[in-house]
């Protein structure tokens, strides 16, 4: 019924959940941080920090067969607004119109100290 998503380019799990989950056609990933696949947290530019949860979530995408083409929902957390321009402007080179549904959370903190960590649901 449900099918674990595990991709070796993403950084293992830091907790007892999966990478990701398909069901039937639909993909649930869990929040991806700025995580290199050796599990270095990228300490660089808020640029390079979003890139790097996109590398992330498009990886365990690939593992389904799907690219961000499939992508219908995203959930993104953010410790602090100041990176908010800096998130769009990244964002909108991986996606085009009609774009995701999505909210965007500003919370006190993230696992391992991260700035951003981002969801994402996926359909055939």
């Amino acid at each position: 019924m449900k099918k674990e998503i595990k991709s070796t380019e993403v950084p293992k799990a830091i907790g007892p959940y999966s990478q990701g989950i398909e069901v039937q056609n639909t993909v649930y990933t869990s929040g991806q941080i700025h995580l290199t696949k050796g599990g270095i947290l990228v300490e660089g530019t808020d640029e390079e920090k979003v890139i790097q949860v996109m590398q992330n979530l498009e990886n365990i995408l690939k593992e389904s067969d799907m690219t961000f083409e499939n992508v219908v929902k995203t959930t993104i957390y953010i410790t602090d607004m100041g990176i908010w321009n800096t998130l769009n402007e990244v964002y909108s080179r991986y996606f085009t119109q009609p774009y995701p549904a999505r909210e965007t959370v500003v919370v006190k903190e993230l696992p391992k100290g991260a700035v951003l960590e981002m969801s994402m649901i996926a359909v055939r």
